[in-house]
């Protein structure tokens, strides 16, 4: 032993400025709590900056609220704890409420597509929350996986990450929930901290599809392209004209906040810009339509993705469908589709008509798909979102500057993708 490099562990934690207490570091509300990075879906990823009073307590308040929090429960976020809805609602948000949270690692489909159900049945699990990308590639697997587990612990189900078809929605309903369980469909952003609109369970009533209402506090709005509010159901941008407490401070590298003033507050002055689209109908309750990249003007309609993808979606042969725009020089803007189809199903010119004529019938002439591509799986974030940009740049045959593609789940499946562009 060197006197001046060895110590004997029994020594050191007999000694007397050792204590069973430690006394925290006290914070001042505004001091920096991280910097997250955001999941890349549109862009370069942003390194988005929390502190510490607010976020704290607005993932407390929505995850007590919104999950109907219980004494005893086990909550169940699905999410990779390195993005925000594993920061906020798998850590923060239940361990400051004393929740037992349970932490997955590992993916949905290994070794079996009954992964979830068989945690649920194992660890009696109450309150699950999912993303719909997940329930959609569960749901190509059949509903058989779910009626193998007991998921009577279950009294709530809730989805994040995208706005959720009806289709999927109706089947965690109907094979998860047994028609019984409420279901929180959220829309948040890891700009917002948590959750901002989402409806609360047993005080609404749910729309498939429909995120419901604002969170207590929160106040969005909708707006055409001037700023003027847009009409009841006619489609426009999702802005919120007031702060919350979990709203982000800043942006890494940004020292002057140059990039966050132009990012989040020029296109709208004094409004938080989201980059959603959104509706909101008769009764009042939000219908998300993706982000604004995601509205199409085909020949001066506009149309949103979303609602061609549900009409996909809703064939019985497609599991997943993800849609994007390319140039077209009679329509402006033509629809180009990536289908991925039900396990065992086989694609050809026949399938490719039917799912042309079903979008045709369930919408109408002008959103029914220009091209279709048939694909093994689609460009996701490691947090389950589908990566649209990229998907953009293959239909309109940019094919050589795909951007950052660093937050990949699996980046082959882009290459097989351009390979087989139509």
């Amino acid at each position: 032993m060197e006197s001046e490099r060895d110590f004997w562990w029994h020594e050191e934690m007999a000694a007397k400025d050792i204590s069973n207490y430690c006394e925290p570091e006290q914070m001042d509300a505004e001091d920096p709590l991280f910097i997250l990075y955001t999941s890349g879906s549109t862009g370069k990823p942003k390194g988005v900056l929390h502190t510490t009073g607010g976020y704290l307590l607005y993932t407390n308040l929505t995850f007590k609220w919104i999950f109907d929090y219980h004494d005893e429960d086990i909550h169940f976020c699905t999410a990779d704890i390195g993005w925000i809805t594993g920061h906020s609602y798998i850590v923060y948000g239940p361990l400051s409420a004393g929740a037992t949270s349970l932490m997955f690692e590992g993916v949905p489909n290994y070794p079996d597509p009954g992964r979830f159900w068989d945690i649920v049945d194992k660890h009696q699990v109450n309150i699950i929350y999912t993303a719909p990308t997940v329930i959609r590639a569960l749901m190509r697997e059949g509903e058989k996986w779910v009626h193998k587990h007991d998921l009577s612990s279950l009294r709530l189900l809730g989805t994040v990450g995208e706005p959720i078809n009806p289709e999927a929605w109706m089947w965690y309903h109907t094979h998860v929930g047994k028609e019984k369980l409420p279901i929180v469909d959220t829309w948040w952003q890891t700009e917002t901290g948590g959750i901002l609109i989402t409806p609360l369970p047993g005080a609404m009533t749910l729309k498939p599809g429909s995120a419901n209402r604002p969170f207590p506090g929160v106040v969005p709005g909708i707006v055409k392209e001037d700023g003027s509010p847009a009409e009841t159901n006619e489609g426009g941008y999702l802005v919120i004209e007031k702060p919350w407490p979990g709203i982000l401070r800043g942006m890494f590298g940004d020292i002057e906040g140059k990039r966050f003033k132009e990012v989040y507050f020029s296109r709208f002055p004094g409004r938080y810009f989201t980059g959603d689209g959104a509706r909101i109908d008769k009764d009042g309750d939000f219908w998300l339509m993706g982000r604004i990249d995601d509205v199409l003007n085909v020949s001066g309609h506009r149309i949103g993705t979303a609602e061609v993808e549900s009409a996909l979606v809703s064939h019985e042969k497609v599991a997943e469908a993800a849609v994007v725009g390319y140039p077209h020089e009679i329509k402006g803007e033509g629809i180009y589709a990536f289908v991925v189809l039900q396990e065992g199903v086989p694609s050809d010119e026949a399938l490719e008509e039917s799912l042309k004529s079903h979008v045709r019938k369930q919408i109408g002439p002008i959103a029914k798909p220009d091209k279709i591509q048939f694909a093994q799986g689609l460009p996701k974030t490691r947090s389950g979102k589908i990566m649209r940009r990229i998907l953009r740049k293959i239909a309109g045959g940019e094919t050589e500057d795909l951007g950052d593609i660093s937050t990949l789940a699996d980046p082959s499946v882009v290459e097989e993708l351009v390979r087989n562009r139509v």
